[in-house]
């Protein structure tokens, strides 16, 4: 039963939210407050490899619902709190990172946990929730390519070796929404249908926004669709970014199978928890359908800091490159790659400007880790 406890922390980190918009005045900044502390507790407590005892479906998806569908109250709370306490500079942007910051976390967790069901109801609730994104079809991209290009040079959200955050994160943001866009076209043409037809997701993603910024342009006029308009995008972006520390630097042969090690692992005690195993990453790939409480940690895996230390430290980028991101991928490549893999590494290396390791370290270690990771 406490397994089935532990992922309501989605629900408590909502609730903080929702007391802040509830107090209003200064108080609008405790959602964003737990962004730190969450950091820290990750920071602070060891990598959590534990397996879930979890076997009702019923009971594991009611806090991923909440989750996934509790940003939408949040932004709503947020125009209430505009539209009865006239708000100064510094609230509006304490409201907008913490509205953004919930839509992030638990919000794009809950929604890819469920854009991946098997059930219809739960998978399409998950896609259109994604408008709380500024988005709403990014399933697409990640569906589609992503769990298919994932570690090749074809993959959105796999960040090449030398590039930093500022360069992956605009590129990634454009090109989900254009992939998805162009997607959804080309199924509708097969269908004998215009590429722009109305049954194209776009359109039905627009209407839902026009009328839920009606809401909120009733409430708090401008100001509020501004305001949560901006928290929105700032959501998109940082979850962009989330892939960044995912996938960075991480090659693989187009067509060969996808393993474990494909994938970098943040095993957090909090972001397990509040990801909804999101950052249990590895086993994920293998089977998108798993749900979160069946993901297996990859214990043979090269250990990552938090992903939030890790974004944190993308911010500077010589402290992402040297103290985290060089070492692990130095590992990875002696230790994990094929020799395929090794080939495209050095050459991702030699691109980037980085040493070559591969002439320093010529003798690969016996006991490669490639075989069933």
């Amino acid at each position: 039963m406490f397994d089935y406890l532990k992922y309501y922390a989605a629900a408590v980190l909502l609730a903080v939210g929702f007391t802040g918009f509830a107090l209003g005045g200064d108080y609008v900044w405790l959602g964003f407050a737990t962004f730190p502390v969450i950091t820290l507790i990750d920071f602070l407590l060891p990598r959590d490899f534990s397996m879930r005892k979890m076997n009702s479906a019923f009971w594991a998806s009611i806090p991923v619902w909440i989750g996934a569908l509790g940003p939408i109250g949040i932004f709503l709370a947020f125009a209430w709190r505009m539209h009865i306490e006239q708000l100064t500079g510094l609230q509006l942007l304490g409201g907008t990172l913490s509205s953004g910051w919930l839509a992030l976390m638990p919000g794009i967790a809950a929604q890819h946990e469920m854009f991946h069901a098997r059930g219809m109801i739960t998978r399409t609730i998950g896609r259109y929730a994604q408008f709380t994104l500024f988005d709403g079809m990014r399933d697409i991209e990640h569906v589609i390519y992503h769990h298919i290009d994932v570690s090749t040079p074809a993959d959105l959200s796999t960040a090449p070796r030398g590039m930093s955050i500022y360069a992956y994160t605009p590129k990634a943001v454009a090109g989900t929404i254009t992939y998805a866009l162009k997607a959804e076209s080309m199924a509708l043409r097969k269908r004998g249908l215009s590429g722009w037809n109305w049954q194209h997701r776009a359109w039905k993603i627009f209407a839902i926004q026009v009328v839920f910024q009606s809401i909120v342009f009733a409430l708090a006029g401008w100001v509020g669709v501004v305001c949560v308009l901006a928290a929105m995008f700032m959501a998109k972006a940082w979850t962009e970014s989330f892939s960044y520390f995912q996938h960075y630097g991480q090659v693989r042969v187009p067509g060969t199978p996808i393993g474990r090690r494909h994938v970098w692992n943040h095993l957090g005690v909090a972001t397990r928890l509040l990801g909804f195993e999101l950052t249990n990453h590895a086993d994920h790939h293998l089977n998108s359908y798993q749900p979160y409480y069946k993901l297996v940690p990859h214990r043979e895996c090269i250990v990552m800091p938090s992903v939030f230390v890790c974004f944190l430290a993308a911010l500077v980028p010589p402290v992402w490159e040297h103290f985290i991101i060089k070492p692990a991928l130095k590992r990875w490549d002696m230790e994990f790659a094929t020799p395929a893999e090794r080939e495209l590494a050095r050459e991702q290396n030699r691109a980037a400007g980085w040493e070559d390791w591969f002439a320093q370290d010529r003798q690969v270690p016996a006991g490669m880790k490639t075989v069933g990771c």
